[in-house]
C-alpha cells in the first residue's frame, strides 16, 4: 500500500469529495455563503477563494493519496483569510497561528493514520513558512448538525484534534478553540508502518530482490 501527500492546487481541487468541492462554509462570511448556495455558484466561488490564496500566501490545503485513490484533506490559512473564523463563539484565532478549516478521511480509509499524517504534512509546511502553531475549532457535538449552525460536518470532530496532538485553549461546549505547536507535532514519533516504509525506501531495489543465502549450518568436529 503506498501513501503519498500533495499540495491543494486548481488541479487536484478536483480530488475533493464533490461535497466538499462545492462547499464555501470556510470560504465565504455567512452572508455570502447563503448566497452563494442560492444562486448555485459554490463550485466557482470555491475555485477563486483557492487561486487567490494560492497566489497571495501559497499553499493552502494537503490531500492524501492511497494507492493513487484520494483518500483525505485538509485546508488550511492565515485567519484573515478565512472569513467564517470570526463567526465562532471561541474567536479569534491567535496572531502567531495559521488556521486548520476543516480534515476529512474518507471513510473507507479512516483508522489507517491518514488523520495525523495530514496533519504532519501541514506543520511540515508551516514551519518553513516561520507559523508558530495552528489552531482550529473542533465540533464537540459532530454529527448533530442542527438548523442552527448548518455546518454540516465542516467543522471537524473535537476528537480528532485531539488525538492527533491539538491542545483546547479556550473551551466552549459545541465549538472549542483547540491549538498545536509546531515544535509539538515536528518532534511526534512516526508509527511503525511509516518506519517500514522509509526503511524500505531506503534500500537499494538489489538488496530488495537479492536472495536471501541459506546460513550454512557448522558442526563442531570432536576429537
Amino acid at each position: 500500500m503506498s501513501r503519498r501527500l500533495v499540495n491543494l492546487t486548481l488541479d487536484t481541487l478536483e480530488d475533493l469529495p464533490r461535497p466538499c468541492r462545492q462547499c464555501v462554509y470556510w470560504e465565504l462570511d455567512p452572508v455570502a455563503a447563503e448566497r452563494a448556495c442560492a444562486s448555485g455558484d459554490t463550485g466557482l466561488e470555491k475555485e477563486a477563494w483557492v487561486s487567490q490564496t494560492l497566489l497571495e500566501w501559497g499553499s493552502c490545503g494537503k490531500l492524501a493519496y492511497v494507492d493513487g485513490m484520494p483518500a483525505g484533506f485538509v485546508m488550511f490559512a492565515p485567519p484573515a483569510y478565512v472569513p467564517r473564523s470570526m463567526a465562532f463563539p471561541t474567536s479569534p484565532v491567535s496572531a502567531d497561528a495559521a488556521l486548520l478549516m476543516t480534515a476529512h478521511v474518507v471513510a473507507s480509509f479512516a483508522g489507517g493514520g491518514l488523520g495525523r499524517m495530514l496533519v504532519q504534512g501541514v506543520a511540515r509546511d508551516l514551519t518553513k513558512r516561520g507559523v508558530k502553531a495552528i489552531e482550529a475549532f473542533g465540533d464537540a457535538k459532530f454529527g448533530e448538525a442542527d438548523d442552527e449552525t448548518k455546518q454540516d460536518g465542516c467543522v471537524a470532530p473535537v476528537d480528532f484534534f485531539l488525538s492527533v496532538g491539538f491542545k483546547t485553549v479556550r473551551p466552549h461546549p459545541r465549538f472549542p478553540r483547540l491549538r498545536l505547536e509546531l515544535r509539538t507535532a515536528m518532534s511526534w514519533k512516526s508509527d511503525v508502518e511509516y518506519a517500514l516504509e522509509k526503511l524500505l525506501g531506503s534500500m537499494s531495489p538489489e538488496a530488495l530482490l537479492r536472495p536471501v543465502r541459506p546460513v550454512t549450518a557448522t558442526r563442531t568436529v570432536e576429537n
